[in-house]
């Protein structure tokens, strides 16, 4: 996809995941402390000791494959289940007005560059997809053009 918005919204998008991965890993500008229920949440997913620095490098990567528009379909992929969860836990915790309108945009870029790259999720969504034993799908995807 070459369109100037499907790259602007690209950039954007792998701007604000790489921005919010590096700041994640490296604490250059800190947050704001969380209150109530969200604190609770967060509180609990950082006890863990490994889901944020997880979360951190994921954003960075896939940050970064959106940034030089490289496997832009398999970072909106990673990055579709994490979105959605930003979505719904600012719907259903008190968050501000920032936070809510940052998860409206991130949701709104996702899903206009999923509608952009939807030939790469065709085969996602097909409710039948037979796979031959040779290795080869009925599409060709695993097809050896080498030697047997």
């Amino acid at each position: 996809m070459k369109s100037k918005a499907a790259t602007a919204a690209r950039v954007t998008l792998g701007g604000l995941f790489f921005g919010f991965g590096l700041n994640g890993l490296l604490h250059v500008i800190p947050l704001p402390p969380g209150e109530g229920k969200a604190a609770e949440f967060i509180g609990g997913l950082a006890a863990s000791g490994y889901f944020f620095p997880l979360l951190f490098v994921t954003y960075l990567l896939a940050g970064a494959a959106l940034l030089i528009d490289r496997f832009v379909p398999l970072a909106l992929a990673v990055l579709a289940p994490v979105i959605v969860n930003i979505a719904v836990m600012h719907l259903f915790l008190p968050s501000s007005a920032a936070e809510i309108g940052l998860a409206v945009l991130v949701t709104m870029l996702e899903i206009f560059l999923a509608w952009c790259y939807r030939s790469a999720f065709r085969q996602l969504v097909q409710a039948r997809h037979e796979l031959n034993w040779s290795g080869q799908n009925s599409s060709g995807i695993g097809e050896h053009h080498g030697r047997e």
